[in-house]
């Protein structure tokens, strides 16, 4: 089964100049050992936004050899070097998109990421290691911050392409990706006028105005939190209330065919069938499903854990003994909720994103797999 969770958990936790560990991609790959390359599918740039020029950046992981890598114009993935770094310091792995989109050839047997910059160029430099330090915009003090950019996140392994698009640290540039194969499907896309609501959103809700960089991006509270935009004890008394529902209540946490029991007894939430008993979390565990609310993809603590974040971050565990909550309908209806997270949801067109790196439980992310790929399409949306 694929899961983004530790990925995504760390990308919500890397800062500016962090390299991304060569394991530490968007979705697990699924078949024994690492793969042999496979058959290509066609991986297309487009842009309907009328903004330019924009360039892309297909960088991540070779499966077959475990190394950082980077696609080619001409379809290679390549091994990222120190000594790609230019005389500024930063390598030019841009591939130009031009006019309406360009359509590049993605062989099997990569995961990672397809950036996309409007404007100017990025800068991404390969450290000691041969390990790229990715763009950080929610850093003001990152050379990428002034320039437009985002990004998707893709497997594409002997299982298929698994992709999506993602909130988890920003939302700078409105993308959408489809995926065809054995089906068509499409996810990400906001509304018409999506970008423009969510800032106005964003700066009219409560606590979170601070999030909004100027008209470049709005960004996740976590980094907030980091930044000193975003308030550090936004949720704790919301947590002290949870803790403090289940001194007396039982949550049972459906996981499969496996159920998980559990109650707070002292300062720790308590739960069978060897689940790691979890402390009380910090706002900042909570909003990057982290710390006290790490997730280790076991089949144990892993799905309890990612239960709790997910249900802190709706706000919805006080309102069900039985967790997860899939009805979406009913998430982020308190005033203490990841408004960020609900922002996001209201403004795609399918109702799916990735607000936060819990998102995936009960499958509300904007995310989609398909066993037999053909073709791959991310394109930069009317902002």
């Amino acid at each position: 089964m694929i899961t983004r969770r530790t990925f995504l958990g760390g990308l919500a936790a890397a800062t500016a100049g962090v390299p991304l560990a060569a394991n530490g991609v968007s979705a697990e790959d699924t078949t024994a050992g690492r793969p042999a390359r496979g058959a290509a599918m066609s991986l297309t740039l487009a842009n309907e936004s009328g903004r330019g020029p924009v360039w892309t950046y297909v960088v991540g992981t070779d499966l077959a050899t475990g190394q950082q890598c980077r696609l080619s114009a001409d379809g290679r993935l390549v091994a990222v070097s120190e000594a790609d770094n230019g005389p500024d310091g930063y390598t030019d792995y841009a591939i130009p998109v031009e006019g309406g989109g360009t359509t590049l050839s993605l062989p099997q047997g990569m995961s990672g990421r397809v950036y996309v910059a409007i404007g100017d160029r990025l800068k991404i430099r390969c450290n000691p290691g041969n390990t790229l330090a990715y763009p950080a915009g929610w850093v003001d003090s990152d050379p990428n911050y002034p320039v437009l950019h985002d990004c998707a996140e893709f497997t594409y392994d002997g299982a298929g392409m698994h992709c999506n698009t993602t909130m988890v640290d920003m939302l700078s540039v409105p993308l959408a990706i489809t995926l065809s194969g054995a089906a068509q499907q499409t996810t990400g896309r906001l509304r018409d006028g999506g970008r423009a609501a969510v800032f106005s959103a964003m700066s009219g809700q409560a606590g979170y105005g601070g999030l909004v960089l100027e008209d470049l991006r709005v960004i996740a509270p976590g980094h907030g939190l980091d930044a000193g935009r975003f308030a550090a004890d936004y949720f704790a008394a919301h947590v002290d209330q949870v803790w403090e529902h289940y001194r007396s209540n039982t949550m049972t946490v459906t996981a499969g065919a496996n159920a998980f029991t559990g109650q707070v007894s002292g300062d720790r939430f308590v739960f069978s069938g060897g689940v790691r008993a979890f402390a009380k979390p910090s706002t900042r565990d909570v909003l990057f499903c982290d710390g006290a609310l790490s997730a280790p993809n076991d089949g144990v603590t892993g799905p309890v854990a990612a239960a709790l974040g997910a249900g802190f971050n709706r706000g919805v565990l006080t309102d069900t003994t039985e967790q997860p909550l899939a009805d979406a309908g009913q998430y982020y209806r308190d005033d203490v909720t990841n408004h960020y997270s609900r922002i996001m949801h209201e403004n795609t067109v399918d109702g799916d994103a990735y607000g936060f790196a819990f998102d995936d439980v009960c499958e509300h992310a904007s995310y989609i797999e398909d066993p037999a790929p053909t073709s791959m399409t991310v394109t930069i949306t009317p902002f």
